[in-house]
């Protein structure tokens, strides 16, 4: 029997147990067939194998993203930019809104993603004044990168009912100015109102995950584990997209939210219900708030403000009701952690299910766990906790770590440490709040510089081989699938990437400048560089579906 494709002449790493270093590889159908050297695989070309010679460059195994929101990135792709370089300041996205708002039928939403007050010229949040003096007549609204916060215009606050007697809801901030006017800065779970009323059509979001798939394929991801954003029809949204062939990459779906995973449970399915394309993963809730906002919560106050420790959604008995039933019920439980605080809230939940209901091999999970100190790492590693940091964040928020958290900073996503007290490590971008480029993230995690230069935990950096298992078998890994992916193996699933260079061999700061050229998932190629239709031709249809 012949292979329908064999890769020769690369540096194929395998991510296998002993990290191997193999030249060549055979592909059947959807299964990697034999791996080895170019003589052993030539025995599987055949008159109709197709033969890739790799000239030297790296083969992988297909990155997975552990956590990342995908109808959200592909939402946000429809959106005003303002991490575009043509937006330097407030005045810059002032001008953006006005031209969109030219161009936008009365009652339209004008939303901008991406936003950071802290990299405007003006170093201060725009207002809800100065997005009324943009329109009066069109919803606009501005979303912090962190997607924990938003500004809104009058327009959205008439349309969510929110007005100047509003209480602030718990875990959220209305924004006021002195007079105690709504100023349009919605921290938190003050954004839920919003979020019920904007409401994108089913079809806008299955066009959404179309335009997120093809650029996923691009950047070599192949599985992404995606923690919600329009619930509750996203798992829909999502396995619908799958089936039509319009979202290529296979999807781990965390259940988010209390409600949902109660209905879920009713149903009698769990964690690891369906194949190898889509597959119901965790419940999943929010602890706290965002690391770059900041509103994490923490053990000790913000270093900027000492009357500042974040914002949590939870007490201890909340997050024990809502957590230990799905636990009992067979899900995989995780929640996003981003504080130490929050963190050790979650390491007593998951010690009171299994002292209730004694699990092995749970794997239950960590989203983010972002300033994990040393005592919540030992806690980490005795209960088999899977942690899923975001190494990419140190590229593009590193400084603003070491502002607000001073020394604590150096345990931001320790990785180094994790790994060393035996904890699987699943690397993950968190897209669209930062770039989901999977070699972004290693070269975070390998070298863990600011955008000023500044290192964040010497101590905490890993090797380049490390940094791929984390993107790899360890994301495969956390969604109990690494005996069908993760590495280059006979007979697991061929969802393989070609890069541009040998990424073992180009110095340690020049990874985030290597490029994928070839994607293969399930034994078809769906991605070559400069062959394969890009997200912007979906983009510019939807945007015209939506006009």
């Amino acid at each position: 029997m012949f292979a329908d494709v064999v890769f020769l002449n690369g540096q194929v790493i395998t991510v296998d147990s002993g990290n191997r270093i193999a030249e060549a590889v055979a592909v059947k159908r959807n299964r990697i067939e034999a791996v080895g050297t170019n003589k052993e695989i030539k025995r599987w070309i055949g008159e109709s194998t197709k033969v890739m010679d790799l000239q030297g460059r790296t083969l992988l195994p297909g990155f997975i993203d552990s956590h990342l929101h995908l109808l959200s990135y592909g939402l946000t792709r429809l959106a005003i930019n303002c991490k575009d370089a043509s937006i330097q300041s407030n005045a810059d996205l002032i001008g953006e809104l006005k031209r969109k708002a030219e161009s936008t039928p009365e009652g339209g939403w004008i939303v901008a993603v991406g936003y950071n007050e802290m990299f405007m010229l003006e170093g201060r949040y725009l207002t809800r004044n100065q997005l009324d003096e943009v329109s009066t007549e069109h919803p606009i609204l501005i979303v912090r990168q962190c997607g924990h916060i938003m500004i809104a215009n009058s327009n959205v606050l008439e349309l969510t009912g929110v007005n100047d007697q509003s209480v602030d809801p718990e875990g959220g901030v209305f924004g006021r100015d002195e007079s105690g006017r709504l100023n349009g800065l919605l921290v938190e779970a003050a954004m839920d109102p919003v979020k019920r009323v904007m409401n994108p059509t089913e079809e806008v979001l299955a066009r959404a995950a179309e335009i997120a798939s093809r650029d996923f394929v691009s950047l070599g991801i192949t599985t992404i584990h995606d923690a919600g954003g329009y619930e509750p029809v996203n798992l829909r949204i999502l396995q619908q997209a799958v089936r039509s062939g319009r979202l290529k990459v296979r999807v781990y779906a965390m259940v988010v939210h209390e409600p949902n995973f109660i209905r879920m449970r009713e149903t009698c399915l769990s964690t690891g219900f369906g194949d190898d394309r889509f597959r119901i993963g965790p419940a999943k809730i929010f602890i706290d708030g965002a690391s770059t906002a900041p509103t994490l919560a923490t053990r000790q106050p913000y270093e900027t403000n000492p009357e500042d420790s974040g914002i949590l959604y939870y007490t201890q008995v909340n997050m024990n009701d809502a957590l230990i039933a799905a636990h009992r019920d067979g899900y995989q439980i995780t929640a996003h952690a981003q504080g130490d605080r929050a963190i050790e809230m979650l390491l007593n939940t998951f010690e009171e299910a299994l002292r209730q209901y004694p699990r092995h091999n749970h794997r239950h999970r960590i989203e983010h766990a972002g300033l994990a100190m040393p005592d919540l790492i030992e806690r980490m590693a005795k209960l088999g906790i899977v942690t899923v940091p975001n190494p990419n964040f140190f590229t593009e928020f590193g400084d603003i770590y070491i502002k607000h958290f001073g020394a604590r900073s150096d345990y931001f996503y320790p990785i180094g440490a994790c790994l060393k007290a035996g904890i699987v490590v699943a690397g993950a971008s968190d897209s669209p709040v930062s770039n989901c480029n999977p070699l972004i993230g290693i070269h975070g995690a390998v070298n863990r510089l600011t955008p000023s230069g500044a290192v964040i935990g010497e101590e905490q950096k890993i090797s380049v081989m490390e940094a791929i298992r984390l993107y790899t078998w360890n994301g495969a890994y956390a969604s109990f699938e690494e005996d069908q992916k993760g590495s280059i193996e006979v007979g697991k699933l061929a969802d393989l990437i070609v890069l541009n260079d040998r990424i073992l061999d180009v110095t340690i700061d020049s990874i985030d400048q290597l490029r994928v050229e070839m994607t293969m998932i399930d034994g078809e190629i769906v991605y070559e560089l400069g062959k394969s239709p890009d997200a912007n031709d979906a983009l510019e249809e939807t945007i015209n579906f939506i006009m």
